[in-house]
């Protein structure tokens, strides 16, 4: 039985501690109190213990899960020291292995990305290194992306950004069903029943190319085509494809700052 220490218990940890237990996974859980009333909700409707303080969390666990924001992860390793061996999982965006191994001491460092629906098992997850010990256990979480460069992993983080603009496109779909005289609930399931149907033909085509399928449904002169050149015009695939360059030059400036700064020092 693995003990599980959660150092940050925030909205997607919480949906990971939610999913493992979900999944039957024999982990223990180990909460920080920072987050009192969510730590508390998680111990009160799951079973997880609820600790005094982090290092009693860092003290008593066999792998650390680390979910705070960025910029208070200089901060949390300020306060705790870990012990010698202890494996550390990090959910914390654009922080590289190497940063992780400066902070909290060298050790087996597995970066995971993962969305809400880790919640209910069904979560692309992103893990590096590909080969890490902690891959069986993150993968009960949904479906698995192995990777092997963190550029792959940085890559993918960009895919978990995607998943978020997903809601918000899907919600300005529903409401422009709504404004015309949908009931709030049937245009919630048009849409979504819509995007589960490019899935799951995307899916069970998997020998074509996605764009092909869509070629093969938009073809001159049909309403789709049509709207497809109004979406083009005005630049809607563009904007997608810009805001995907934006969050990985973001996620890799970090990167290149090291890169830099290690050429630098070789040339000194």
């Amino acid at each position: 039985m693995i003990k599980l220490g959660v150092l940050g218990v925030g909205d997607l940890t919480e949906k990971m501690i939610r999913g493992l237990h979900r999944s039957g996974s024999d982990a223990t859980f180990l909460l920080s109190p920072r987050s009192r009333a969510r730590a508390e909700s998680l111990a009160n409707d799951i079973g997880c213990t609820l600790m005094r303080d982090n290092q009693q969390v860092a003290d008593a666990a066999d792998v650390v899960l680390i979910g705070v924001r960025p910029g208070q992860l200089g901060e949390l390793a300020q306060e705790i020291s870990l012990k010698p061996g202890i494996p550390l999982i990090s959910v914390v965006s654009g922080v590289p292995v190497g940063d992780l191994q400066r902070m909290f001491g060298a050790r087996e460092c597995t970066r995971a990305m993962l969305s809400l629906a880790a919640e209910i098992n069904r979560s692309t997850v992103a893990v590096y290194p590909a080969d890490s010990a902690m891959a069986p256990l993150l993968t009960a979480l949904g479906n698995p992306v192995l990777l092997a460069t963190e550029r792959e992993f940085e890559l993918a983080t960009v895919g978990a950004c995607m998943n978020g603009w997903f809601y918000f496109l899907l919600h300005d779909l529903q409401q422009w069903f709504v404004q015309k005289g949908f009931a709030p609930d049937d245009a919630r399931q048009l849409v979504l029943s819509g995007v589960e149907d490019c899935v799951a033909y995307s899916r069970y085509k998997a020998s074509s190319g996605i764009g092909e399928i869509g070629s093969s449904i938009a073809t001159p002169g049909t309403y789709t085509a049509q709207g497809l050149d109004v979406l083009e015009r005005l630049g809607g695939n563009a904007a997608w494809k810009a805001a995907c360059e934006h969050v990985f030059e973001q996620l890799t400036a970090k990167e290149h700052d090291h890169s830099d700064s290690n050429s630098k020092s070789r040339r000194e």
